[in-house]
């Protein structure tokens, strides 16, 4: 990030001495430069997502909540959260968990289902942590579902990673999916110090 914010910082000193230079080599320094500042945009993007700054200072249910917000923004899939405000803390490493099938299960909203709508439900009852990911769209093909047999890793890679994630805490993992949507159940234990 501090490298190309040098690069734009260059390309603004040389617009500036390049003034008679044939109008397409002009065109092309603020292409370049435009392009600088929209990857430093999304480096940005990125290094939040990565490491939600939210997350730490607020909690999971204002993470959830700002990062759908986010989502719905650039995906255009309307992303409702339905979670115990306040919520008491959880473990960081089980938060960022959470976090994480969130994202990956927005992901694939948005990528193959065609769902214009998803719902993220989060509980908290004596002893686990429950989360809900539910979508509106043409859900995962029968013959798919057939074939992979309860092998989440036929399903696609952000699937496997969301099974590797719950499998690490001793949860469990349900996909339920038909033609008008498919939901992703998590059920995670809560250690015995946060009980």
């Amino acid at each position: 990030a501090q490298r190309l914010a040098a690069i734009a910082v260059n390309l603004v000193r040389v617009e500036r001495l390049a003034e008679g230079i044939p109008h397409k080599a002009h065109a092309l320094l603020a292409d370049s430069s435009a392009l600088a500042d929209q990857c430093t945009r999304e480096i940005r993007t990125l290094s939040y997502l990565l490491h939600p700054p939210m997350l730490e200072e607020a909690g999971l249910a204002a993470a959830l909540n700002w990062y759908a917000n986010g989502f719905s923004q650039r995906s255009g899939v309307q992303v409702t959260v339905d979670a115990p405000t306040p919520m008491e803390r959880l473990p960081h490493d089980l938060e960022m968990t959470i976090f994480r099938i969130v994202q990956e299960s927005l992901t694939n909203i948005s990528r193959h289902s065609g769902s214009k709508t998803a719902r993220i439900r989060l509980q908290r009852p004596t002893g686990e942590v429950l989360l809900e990911i539910k979508d509106e769209g043409k859900g995962i093909p029968p013959e798919k579902l057939e074939r992979v047999q309860g092998n989440v890793f036929g399903l696609g890679v952000g699937v496997a990673g969301i099974w590797e994630r719950v499998k690490q805490f001793g949860g469990n993992l349900e996909i339920h999916s038909n033609s008008s949507g498919t939901t992703v159940s998590v059920v995670l234990p809560l250690p015995e110090e946060t009980l």
